[in-house]
C-alpha cells in the first residue's frame, strides 16, 4: 500500500516516512502543501496524513482539493493544532482522523489501519493453493510452515496475492509497493521476485509465482 506524507518539519516527516517503511509501506513524503494536491490527483494512494500548517498551500485547502478529486481517499490530519474548534473544524473539512502531535507511531500506524480497513474493505485473510496471509497478525505460511518475509517482500507478496492469477506489470508492481523516489532502471522487483520465490517456492509445490513474458509476474497454482 502506497500512503502520502506533507509534513513540513523534516524531521517529522522521516521519523513517519522510516516507521511506515518499516511496516511495509511505500510511502511518499512532500514537504509543502503546494504540489500535495497534484500529487494526490495524480497517484492512486492509498491514504494521507495531512500536517494542516504548510507552506505554499494551508492543510485545508490542501484537504479540499483532494476532496474534490478522490473524496474516497482516507486522510489523516497530524497536527500541533490541539483546541477542540481546530479538531472540528479538520473533521467537518472532510478529514477521516485527527491526531495532535506529539503523537506515538504506533498510535498513527494502528489509525492508518483503521481507516484503511474503513475506506476500503479488504480481506484479511488472504490464501492461494497452500500459501496463507494474516494481514491482521502480518505472518505468512505455506503449507503449515511459518515463512519470514521482509518488509518489501511481505508489501509484494501481499500486492501479488491481492491480485492473483491476474498478471501485474512491473509499473504496476513500484506503483503499489515502492515509491516516487524508486530507480525505475534498477532491478529491485526482480531481486524481490527471486526472494519471494526462494522463501515460498523453492521447497514447495506447485510454485506459485510465474513470470509471464512480455507483461510481468503472476502469482496462481494453475500456471499461464
Amino acid at each position: 500500500m502506497r500512503i502520502l506524507v506533507v509534513e513540513d518539519d523534516r524531521k517529522v516527516a522521516t521519523f513517519i516516512q522510516r516507521g511506515l517503511e518499516e511496516e511495509g509501506y511505500a510511502v511518499d513524503v512532500l514537504h509543502d502543501g503546494a504540489a500535495a494536491a497534484d500529487q494526490a490527483h495524480c497517484v492512486d494512494y492509498d491514504a494521507a496524513v495531512l500536517d494542516l500548517m504548510l507552506p505554499g498551500r494551508s492543510g485545508f485547502q490542501v484537504l479540499r482539493d483532494i476532496r474534490a478529486e478522490k473524496a474516497e481517499l482516507p486522510v489523516l490530519i497530524l497536527t500541533a493544532k490541539s483546541s477542540l474548534e481546530e479538531r472540528v473544524t479538520g473533521l467537518d473539512s472532510g478529514a477521516d482522523d485527527y491526531m495532535v502531535k506529539p503523537f506515538a507511531l504506533a498510535e498513527l500506524s494502528a489509525r492508518l489501519r483503521a481507516l484503511l480497513r474503513r475506506g476500503k474493505p479488504r480481506e484479511t485473510r488472504l490464501n492461494v493453493s497452500d500459501l496463507q496471509m494474516d494481514v491482521v497478525r502480518r505472518t505468512v505460511t505455506r503449507g503449515g510452515r511459518r515463512i519470514d518475509l521482509r518488509p518489501k517482500e511481505y508489501a509484494l507478496l501481499e500486492f501479488l496475492m491481492r491480485n492473483s492469477d491476474r498478471p501485474v506489470t512491473r509499473s504496476l508492481i513500484i506503483e503499489h509497493v515502492w515509491d516516487i523516489h524508486f530507480d525505475s532502471i534498477s532491478n529491485v522487483v526482480e531481486v524481490h521476485i527471486n526472494a519471494l520465490r526462494h522463501k515460498i517456492d523453492r521447497e514447495f509445490s506447485p510454485p506459485l509465482i510465474h513470470t509471464v513474458r512480455g507483461v510481468g509476474y503472476m502469482l496462481t497454482d494453475t500456471p499461464p
